[in-house]
């Protein structure tokens, strides 16, 4: 029996609820993490009391979501490929994979330095820069993008960790990031006074720091994975099992930041209040969503292990416990959210309508919490199992369904119908999601075990 401070005891021998809450609570503080990261910058720059620069930071957010959607592709992909090799028993599997994994992470950050760089001015039109913001999101961009190999990396290697079942470490790695972001954002911006490329250099630092302690982890603590360069052997079997998940990942990404921009277009049309109720609303519900997805992708290494190591009862025993305390757990999040919602809506604005309109949100909001839980354990469902084409119907599902429905939805009900389509379209994804497990639940679970790594859907 494994030492239960061997990371792979919770994938292969731990109780299910034991393995669960191991993997599932360093991403949902993880998810923490990532808000504290997100409005570091903006607030170190706030101090500055310089509204291009603060415009400047709220330009860039889809740049950078478009630099983590690529991270997502070696790091969804990787991890749950790594995670089946596992379940296979195959080892030298796994060094291959990580190794190929990790400096194909490194290579895609140069690759997105080469492209970028000579279209900063056509990439700041896209965004919305001018005027007085221009030069401070120029500064941004071009900062953020030289560190790109470290960027993508630190995303792919905090998640192929997490493959291996190190969720702790992975943990470490993300908290280093951010620490050493918020000790060097004053230096940079304040001291060395370089406003909004201090704040993407900082960022990129704190990059830096995670990449060498997770490179540091797998050289001399991790069982399985390597980085060494002679594993480097990348081969069509290991680049369509990162790859083919992978992908799904970097749509999903890809399609929801074309999908909120539309919606804050759409609420725009009836008043400032109203996008302003659908922030607040919406932050107040991330924490119910943000907790279902630490719960939901936290869970995928144990799933791809169990499958690929052909431990039929243990899957169906780990799927059945987190749907149960996916369910659970939204659930009751959103019934404390709406018994408190006037109160909670009333931190954060005091104007009359703002409440009404904010608690209506509310309310809707929170009945889509449950189905964005559900929607995406489907999808980290069908990226544990490797089924691309699945996980890939449920990414562009996700991220594409909103469109219509709020078009149709502004035509035939103007705010009413705007207000509902978040909720709708999430409805209509889970539905995607469990006729699509429904019809391939069969083939996936009955699939020979020798199939089960490389099978090509």
């Amino acid at each position: 029996m494994k030492n239960k401070n061997d990371t792979l005891y919770y994938l292969n021998e731990a109780p299910v609820s034991k393995a669960i809450f191991h993997m599932a609570i360093p991403m949902i503080l993880s998810m923490a993490i990532n808000i504290i990261y997100n409005i570091t910058d903006a607030f170190y720059i706030g101090i500055l009391n310089d509204t291009s620069m603060l415009v400047a930071m709220t330009l860039v957010l889809p740049f950078t979501t478009i630099l983590m959607a690529i991270g997502e592709i070696f790091g969804t992909g990787g991890s749950t490929y790594i995670s089946r090799l596992l379940g296979e028993k195959n080892l030298e599997g796994v060094k291959k994979a990580s190794a190929v994994n990790f400096y194909l992470s490194i290579f895609a950050g140069f690759i997105f330095i080469l492209i970028i760089i000579p279209m900063v001015y056509p990439i700041l039109k896209l965004l919305g820069a001018l005027g007085n913001n221009l030069i401070p999101t120029k500064n941004f961009i071009i900062a953020y993008t030289i560190g790109a190999p470290f960027i993508i990396a630190n995303f792919t290697l905090s998640q192929t960790l997490r493959g291996e079942g190190a969720s702790k470490e992975s943990l470490i790695g993300m908290l280093i990031s951010i620490i050493i972001n918020m000790l060097l954002d004053p230096v940079f911006i304040f001291l060395l006074q370089m406003g909004t490329s201090g704040a993407a250099v900082s960022t990129v630092i704190g990059n830096i720091f995670a990449v060498i302690y997770y490179i540091w982890y797998i050289t001399k603590k991790s069982p399985v994975q390597s980085t060494s360069f002679k594993y480097f052997k990348p081969d069509i079997n290991i680049l369509m099992n990162i790859f083919k998940v992978g992908i799904s990942a970097f749509l999903l990404c890809c399609f929801l930041i074309v999908s909120s921009l539309i919606f804050n277009n759409y609420a725009m049309i009836y008043g400032e209040h109203v996008v302003a109720a659908f922030g607040i609303a919406n932050r107040i519900c991330q924490i119910s969503d943000f907790i279902g997805m630490g719960l939901y992708i936290g869970v995928v290494p144990l799933i791809a292990f169990a499958y690929s190591a052909g431990n039929t009862n243990r899957l169906k025993k780990i799927l059945k416990t987190t749907i149960s305390y996916l369910i659970i757990i939204i659930l009751g999040i959103s019934l404390i959210l709406f018994i408190l919602k006037n109160q909670i809506i009333g931190l954060f604005s005091a104007q009359s309508e703002l409440i009404n309109i904010g608690t209506r949100i509310l309310v809707i909001l929170l009945i889509s919490t449950l189905f964005a839980g559900i929607s995406g354990m489907f999808t980290s469902m069908f990226q544990a199992f490797g089924k691309g084409i699945q996980s890939n119907i449920m990414s562009i599902a996700r991220g594409t369904i909103l469109i219509p429905v709020i078009i149709i939805g502004n035509i035939l009900f103007k705010l009413d119908g705007v207000i509902w389509s978040i909720t709708i379209s999430e409805c209509l994804t889970s539905l995607i999601g469990f006729l699509l497990w429904t019809f391939s639940k069969k083939s996936i679970i009955e699939l020979p075990l020798k199939e089960r790594t490389f099978d090509s859907l």
